[in-house]
């Protein structure tokens, strides 16, 4: 899950993330996830013990130093499932990058967009919506005493601005987010599904680039492919959806209507 374009596992969503009902409000208004209560804190060697393994404590994850209990989706996250690499740490870059090798599954946001640290603001209320936050990790965003530290306040920072002034949530809504895939041997690997980027709908689309007005960088979204184009209620359309819209670019070597893509790097 590539998530900077991906995202990632949705996997057991009864509702899409919290900030989604919010869709139509001022962004600015809305409340950013972050845990305010006490909960425990943990060290980085204590979260390790919690992985879901026979015998163990239990099984949590942590996103932006959040620590969740995610017992009840021990199928996904315990051992052998299709998400256990997020078990027992915080890898929340992995949330964008889609490298689940030891040095993509780390808490290190540095250098992310503002998009991609939306995105992960996404998952972060998906998981306080339908999992239990027990506390907090200290060490990146968390001090000993479970006082936000500086890393944590510039990523707070990124997405209360990117919520203000970009009024992503229309987009998101139109162009979710892929889910994505890295290995060194195969590749990359993007896909679609009814969750993919958070954003819980009715619909899988297509993957696609997405370029902003006038830049050069592009980010893999899901693209509705029937349907009015987003915005058009006439009866009479070419039911491509927004398959259509300048601002996308099918990927070299991939089937145009195929809901996954992989190239070769």
């Amino acid at each position: 899950m590539g998530l900077g374009a991906l995202v990632v596992p949705a996997l057991g969503v009864a509702a899409a993330a919290a900030w989604l009902l919010a869709l139509g409000l001022d962004p600015s208004s809305w409340p950013l996830p972050f845990f305010s209560g006490r909960g425990r804190l943990l060290s980085p060697a204590e979260l390790a013990r919690y992985t879901g393994a026979q015998g163990g404590p239990g099984l949590y994850l942590a996103v932006l130093g959040q620590v969740f209990d995610v017992r009840r989706g021990h199928k996904h996250y315990g051992p052998g499932g299709a998400y256990s690499v997020f078990a027992g740490k915080d890898a929340s870059r992995a949330f964008v990058t889609g490298d689940f090798t030891p040095t993509g599954l780390v808490d290190d946001v540095s250098g992310l967009s503002p998009s991609e640290m939306l995105t992960i603001q996404n998952w972060l209320s998906f998981y306080g919506e339908n999992y239990v936050c027990v506390g907090k990790l200290v060490g990146r965003f968390y001090g000993e005493n479970g006082a936000p530290t500086k890393a944590l306040e510039q990523a707070k920072a990124v997405i209360e601005e990117v919520l203000k002034f970009n009024g992503q949530n229309d987009e998101k809504k139109q162009f979710p987010p892929c889910n994505s895939e890295w290995s060194s041997t195969s590749g990359s690997r993007f896909w679609c599904s009814k969750q993919s980027g958070g954003v819980n709908r009715d619909w899988i689309g297509v993957p696609r680039k997405l370029y902003k007005p006038g830049s050069r960088d592009s980010q893999c979204v899901c693209v509705r492919t029937t349907g009015p184009p987003s915005g058009q209620l006439d009866s009479e359309h070419s039911d491509r959806g927004d398959l259509d819209n300048p601002n996308l670019q099918e990927y070299k070597g991939c089937y145009t209507l195929a809901e996954w893509c992989v190239l070769k790097d």
